[in-house]
């Protein structure tokens, strides 16, 4: 122990200006992202305001017990792991795609306004994304059931449909966030070198053949760490979106553990019972995280750790 105090002195003596240029950010972390932790212990409490937080009796495992025995768990479970990987599913492999295409563009003046148009988008903010999903969608004025109604069809109200509602959120998800997503595999293909597209056309290789052989593997890594990434947080639905496009009609496919937590948490007042519910959602994410890193390791020798 006093080696590695001693050790830390000299690095302090040492380094003192990369320490004090970093001391910023430890503190921005302890106090708006560790010491907050202090308010799980409410997960095993009945909370009472009175005695505030430390003061309130601990109950153990009682509000997990209730959540896990009550008539909502699965549905609530099925939903938000339902959008979740839906999401992964279709919204993981679109940005990597749209950066291959956008590599193999050669016209500058193309390429940079295919960028802007599909980065456009992620600019819009929540609340403005689900009004225009809303428009686009409405069985009166909307121009995608202007297009049903043109070829002969019967108006759809999509948001009262709880059986378009994952696809609308997914679809809209991607056309939001493709372009953007995209980003860092267009950097890394740019660093590819040249030469070894070069030396594939003297061998004779075709475009496909060069996107296979070389630029995959380019952004393999990133691929992994991106995934790794995503999956350690498959259990955080995006609450916001989710709770603009709920409605009574769509309710019992688009309620998802956050928007639970809220409801009881927040408008219910049942701060302990909601605080087991997130917990719970954390440990999810925290088990999904170490499992799909431990399995990328393994793998393809590619980790966060």
């Amino acid at each position: 122990m006093s080696f590695y105090l001693s050790s830390l002195r000299k690095s302090l003596r040492k380094n003192w200006d990369l320490y004090l240029l970093i001391f910023p950010v430890v503190l921005y972390f302890i106090i708006f992202h560790y010491l907050p932790m202090m308010g799980i212990q409410l997960a095993f409490k009945n909370l009472m305001p009175l005695k505030g937080v430390w003061g309130s009796p601990w109950v153990g495992f009682e509000h997990f017990t209730r959540f896990f025995n009550s008539y909502y768990f699965w549905d609530l479970l099925k939903n938000t792991l339902g959008i979740s990987i839906y999401s992964l599913a279709v919204g993981f492999p679109v940005p990597i795609l749209l950066a291959l295409m956008i590599n193999e563009v050669s016209g500058k003046r193309f390429k940079k306004m295919v960028q802007t148009v599909t980065y456009a988008p992620h600019f819009i903010s929540m609340v403005v994304m689900v009004g225009m999903i809303t428009m686009f969608l409405s069985p009166q004025t909307g121009f995608i059931n202007g297009i049903i109604e043109f070829f002969g069809g019967e108006p759809i109200y999509f948001m009262g449909e709880p059986g378009k509602f994952k696809t609308i959120y997914v679809l809209s998800n991607v056309w939001q966030n493709m372009g953007w997503a995209s980003i860092i595999y267009i950097a890394v293909l740019a660093n590819v070198d040249p030469q070894q597209h070069e030396s594939a056309v003297i061998d004779g290789a075709n475009r496909v053949q060069r996107i296979w052989y070389i630029n995959i593997p380019s952004i393999l890594p990133t691929i992994v760490i991106l995934f790794v990434l995503d999956v350690g947080q498959i259990m955080n639905v995006g609450f916001e979106k989710i709770f603009l496009m709920q409605n009574d009609l769509n309710r019992n496919a688009s309620d998802v553990i956050s928007t639970f937590v809220y409801r009881n948490g927040i408008l219910g007042a049942e701060y302990g019972f909601s605080t087991a519910v997130g917990l719970f959602n954390s440990v999810i994410n925290f088990t999904l995280l170490i499992l799909v890193n431990a399995i990328a390791r393994k793998t393809n020798e590619t980790s966060l750790w």
